[in-house]
């Protein structure tokens, strides 16, 4: 029975023994200065205008979170799309009302100004 898994095993132990040669290839073979410039945060290929740890607007992340939700949710219509005919009027209802929820959610978000810049 464990002779089954005897493959899995042999490219496990192959998989770690090629990423720990890189590893070590790298650290033996690649440079390793280490100096000022090299050390600063890395921002577009420019110095740094303003500082990191500034504040941002709620709005960003209240937009973010909006698109999650509405992107992961229209992602269940493609699968209800692939088998529409075969699921027929009760899938047809069921999306229905899923729809229906997320307009409900839609239309209250644009009415609070959530999505007004």
């Amino acid at each position: 029975m464990l002779a089954q898994y005897a493959g899995v095993v042999v490219i496990l132990v192959l998989a770690f023994a090629v990423a720990a040669g890189m590893l070590t290839a790298h650290r033996l073979l690649g440079p390793s200065r280490i100096f000022a410039e090299k050390q600063e945060p890395f921002e577009c290929g420019e110095h740094q205008i303003v500082s990191p740890h500034q504040r941002f607007s709620v709005k960003f992340y209240l937009v973010a979170i909006l698109f999650i939700i509405f992107d992961v949710e229209a992602v269940f219509l493609y699968p209800w799309g692939a088998l529409f005919r075969d699921l027929g009027l009760f899938g047809f209802v069921e999306m229905t009302s899923f729809v229906g929820v997320l307009v409900v959610g839609l239309v209250y978000v644009w009415k609070k100004g959530a999505l007004e810049w």
